[in-house]
């Protein structure tokens, strides 16, 4: 569902920076029928999944080249314009909202395999490349790309926002997994960070610097990650469980006695119940964990029988495996669509949603407090997790013309970050700052580290055209 489907929130009153009409014209001469400034088109490229709302850029260029992203920066920096990329708009935090003004780079025409080195283990993509399309041109040789987000972002937009996603207990985040990256810079230099090269000690670390950056820094336009071999053997189980406590208990040690699971999903019993009228399943409507393995055949089978023997031990019945691709897929696809069958849960709902992490041995204490208190709210609401890695995620389901009922949500988001920053965790795991978090970002860092990023923002970045409005205030 589109962000402007219901009425959103609107976000608080920044200044507009003036579009010059000679921008527009300088735009116009340089890219003709790549640019355009049709409301349907600007009102597209200025909303994600987020529930805020502003006005739209000015103006989308729509890149195909680096060269395209680099004289749309440079002519936007001569007029101290600012800049916002777009890759698909799946973000949830407001990160592509124009909220100071400006225009939209669409990278979505950028979209070439660059380079395949599958002796080596690393592709090289364009930044509008998505992770779907990734993999379906890997799939002759016998190599993944395993960071699923969920939705089918562009490697550009993942990158910047340093998702991560369901694998993320085996195979890390975008963090780990971007070797290399070609940006353009605020005064529209084209650099490189990082090589091939397994590891390196070479200066800055200026491909971290860019991972997580939000687009503040620079457009990303070329991405190279690493590659893995296709599992032998995949084996998927559900097992459900009389409590949350449980399945939290039995992931906590499944990941403690160092078990190499795949990926370890919570979807508790709301959101089940959703999942079953949207997606026409039969789960039984409690608590469940949804695990995955990846291995070889023996591999895989000792894995799935240690889980299963920890399960039981807390309860954990209703076994069901999914060893065929499509079964795999029909739970994965149930899991993915989460979000759009706790919206259609409640028709004309809008989602706040929100994401933390705590280590692994303060999951139970964070997550159990955090559904006492949105159960104890009235608010409807769904809750999934990347449980293996101490990350899950709460989406309160708001009526949008009853401002008490975003008031509680807020509230109830307030609390949850605090109690995980309190249990020495972070205010966004995966969905990144952009406009929701910047408060916990001052929370969790403190002031000095904030300031510290506000001065690498300022020297980069000195006529603060990058996606300008996100991650801090300046």
């Amino acid at each position: 569902m589109n962000a402007s489907s219901h009425q959103s929130h609107p976000v608080p009153a920044i200044h507009q920076r003036e579009v010059p009409a000679a921008l527009i014209d300088a735009l116009r001469q340089r890219f003709l029928e790549k640019l355009s400034t049709a409301l349907v088109v600007r009102e597209q490229h200025g909303r994600d999944e987020s529930s805020f709302a502003a006005p739209p850029p000015a103006a989308v260029v729509f890149a195909e080249s680096t060269r395209d992203v680099s004289d749309a920066v440079k002519l936007a920096s001569d007029f101290s314009v600012p800049v916002i990329a777009f890759g698909v708009g799946t973000s949830l935090e407001g990160h592509l909202l124009a909220v100071q003004g400006g225009i939209s780079i669409d990278v979505g025409r950028m979209n070439r395999i660059l380079a395949v080195n599958a002796e080596d283990l690393t592709v090289t993509v364009q930044a509008g490349v998505t992770r779907k399309q990734l993999n379906e041109a890997l799939r002759s040789t016998g190599l993944f790309f395993p960071i699923d987000p969920g939705a089918d972002a562009t490697l550009g937009g993942m990158s910047a926002t340093r998702a991560s996603g369901t694998n993320a207990v085996r195979y890390g985040t975008m963090r780990e997994n971007v070797l290399a990256l070609e940006v353009v810079s605020a005064s529209g230099e084209v650099i490189r960070t990082g090589t091939r090269a397994k590891k390196s000690s070479a200066g800055y670390d200026l491909t971290r610097l860019m991972v997580g950056s939000e687009g503040t820094l620079g457009v990303i336009t070329e991405v190279t990650v690493k590659l893995y071999p296709l599992p032998e053997a995949i084996s998927a189980a559900i097992c459900s469980f009389p409590s949350i406590e449980a399945a939290v208990r039995t992931t906590i040690q499944i990941i403690q006695l160092g078990i190499p699971i795949a990926r370890v999903e919570l979807i508790d019993s709301n959101t089940v119940r959703m999942v079953n009228v949207h997606s026409r399943l039969q789960m039984k409507e409690e608590p469940l964990l949804l695990m995955e393995f990846h291995g070889s055949p023996s591999g895989v089978a000792e894995q799935a029988e240690m889980v299963q023997e920890i399960a039981t031990g807390f309860c954990g019945t209703a076994f069901e495996w999914a060893t065929t691709p499509e079964d795999r897929t029909r739970l994965w696809t149930a899991r993915h669509n989460a979000y759009f069958a706790a919206i259609q849960s409640r028709p004309g709902c809008r989602a706040i949603s929100t994401d933390t992490c705590v280590p692994i041995s303060r999951l139970a204490d964070c997550l159990l407090d955090s559904v006492t208190e949105a159960d104890a709210s009235g608010i409807p609401y769904f809750l999934v997790g990347h449980v293996g890695d101490g990350n899950f995620h709460f989406g309160y389901l708001i009526d949008p013309d009853k401002p008490e009922e975003r008031e509680i949500a807020e509230k109830l988001n307030h609390s949850l970050v605090t109690r995980a920053l309190r249990l020495e965790g972070t205010c966004t795991g995966e969905h990144g700052v952009g406009l929701h978090k910047m408060d916990f970002l001052v929370s969790e860092t403190g002031p000095g580290a904030v300031e510290m990023m506000r001065t690498i923002k300022r020297a980069l970045d000195p006529k603060n055209i990058m996606n300008p409005g996100k991650i801090f205030k300046l």
